[in-house]
């Protein structure tokens, strides 16, 4: 019997997806990202695999376009997925400056932080080369973080959503940017990348409403996924235009989460808002679910690639530490000068993921170092997974024991106010039947006068 027949690859991956299920609940209760469960399973089925097969299966090179594929489509979802959650008030304004500034400042810092170390112990990294490799490991992974903060206080989570979907976006931007710069003659500086970026939003907003007013006009009620299949289309024909895609995807789901604000006055005429909200509803939970799906699929497939070895080298540690270090330094500072005080468990949600694997792999052949070793890669995204899970599961239980103090102090007012009761039950008990007058409220003085002379 064939190892990968078509009735065993059915059964994996279906066995995967009931798996990836269990892991969430196993997540949802001890604050371990199922990300990082799945890259765990990943491994072991690599195991297995090499086991059953009896070969040397080189992975990393055959599945490569696979978890390249996978990883698109499963970053357009986890955007879209963000937008379709976010609401854009006045009161959120400064929120989601705060967070898009934290996103900016902190994945420049980090990149150049991280670039310097790259470049000082990587044999045969420049300088240029050196910023391309750096860039995928300064970008926050909305795919590990933004499942994993549904347990955090409500502006905690959403600070969370914003600074990660931000992070996203401008890492990408800024990563197509230097790869632009490798070559002297596409090389079309500054100001026409940020035409580009003008461009993009103009055609976002646009396709946007086009797409709103058109797809409440079906009437099938199979259309969710024609619409994704047009946002799929609309991104991969703005990489070709090397547009920054990820913004159409971004302004899409914020329109239609927010319909009433870019249909103000007398605009509202042309919307249908029961079908609206319908699409709304509808395109929601298959975002949720195809996410998940492609999530799963793409960290599985990920661990399944791992070269292991590569993590026992010493130089790969070190740099790896080092950026790590660096990572939450700067960090801490940017929480400390936005936020102030209260930046736990933020300071320490700073995981590296998809994004981090997907531009890992989209580096150019004329920028790639012989010198680096993945393992970098793979250290920094275990180290800053495994301390996420730390941050959440302590947070987890110093809210369990805030609760516990709350609990004990509104039970000790219970009984106190119990006790009293008791005693002044007991008080008049004791009274005789001529103590037990009540006074009116006129008892303490005359009682008023409603003009009786004039009667």
């Amino acid at each position: 019997m064939e190892i990968l027949s078509s009735y065993n690859m059915i059964i994996g991956a279906s066995a995967i997806v009931i798996i990836s299920f269990w892991f969430n609940g196993i997540s949802k209760k001890t604050n371990i990202p199922s990300v990082l469960m799945l890259i765990v399973l990943g491994v072991l089925l690599q195991f297995g695999l090499k086991h059953l097969m009896g070969t040397e299966i080189n992975f990393e090179k055959n599945l490569r376009g696979t978890l390249e594929i996978i990883g698109t489509v499963g970053l357009i979802m986890i955007v879209l997925e963000a937008a379709l959650e976010l609401e854009l008030k006045k009161e959120k304004l400064i929120p989601i400056l705060k967070s898009m500034a934290i996103a900016l400042i902190g994945l420049v810092a980090s990149a150049w932080v991280a670039a310097l170390v790259l470049y000082q112990f990587i044999d045969g990294m420049s300088m240029q080369s050196a910023w391309l490799y750096a860039t995928p490991l300064s970008i926050l992974s909305s795919a590990i973080i933004i499942p994993s903060v549904s347990g955090l206080r409500e502006d905690k989570k959403e600070f969370h959503i914003y600074e990660s979907t931000f992070s996203d976006i401008l890492g990408i931007m800024m990563f197509y940017f230097l790869t632009g710069t490798l070559d002297p003659e596409t090389d079309t500086g500054a100001l026409a990348f940020g035409g580009n970026i003008v461009l993009t939003i103009v055609i976002a907003i646009v396709a946007s409403y086009a797409l709103v007013l058109i797809f409440q006009k079906i009437k099938s009620q199979a259309k969710q996924f024609l619409l994704i299949a047009v946002l799929l289309l609309l991104y991969a024909i703005g990489k070709k235009m090397h547009l920054s895609s990820l913004i159409i995807i971004l302004v899409f789901g914020l329109v239609i989460a927010n319909v009433k604000l870019f249909f103000p006055g007398k605009t509202a005429i042309f919307l249908e808002k029961e079908k609206m909200q319908q699409i709304y509803h509808e395109l929601h939970i298959i975002t949720l679910e195809t996410a998940f799906v492609v999530r799963t699929f793409f960290f599985v497939i990920f661990g399944i690639t791992i070269v292991l070895s590569s993590l026992l080298s010493i130089n790969v540690a070190l740099v790896s530490v080092l950026i790590i270090i660096s990572i939450y330094a700067i960090r801490y500072g940017m929480l400390r000068l936005f936020i102030g005080k209260d930046i736990f468990p933020q300071v320490f949600i700073a995981p590296r993921g998809l994004i981090t694997i997907l531009l890992f792999y989209a580096i150019p052949k004329k920028a790639e170092v012989a010198g680096f070793e993945s393992g970098i890669l793979l250290f920094v995204i275990i180290a800053t997974s495994l301390i996420m899970t730390w941050a959440m599961i302590r947070d987890k239980k110093k809210m369990g024991t805030m609760l516990d103090e709350i609990d004990e102090e509104m039970l000790a007012r219970n009984e106190a106010e119990d006790e009293l009761n008791g005693l002044q039950n007991e008080s008049l008990e004791t009274k005789t039947p001529e103590e037990h007058t009540f006074e009116t409220p006129y008892d303490k003085k005359d009682p008023p006068d409603y003009g009786n002379e004039a009667v």
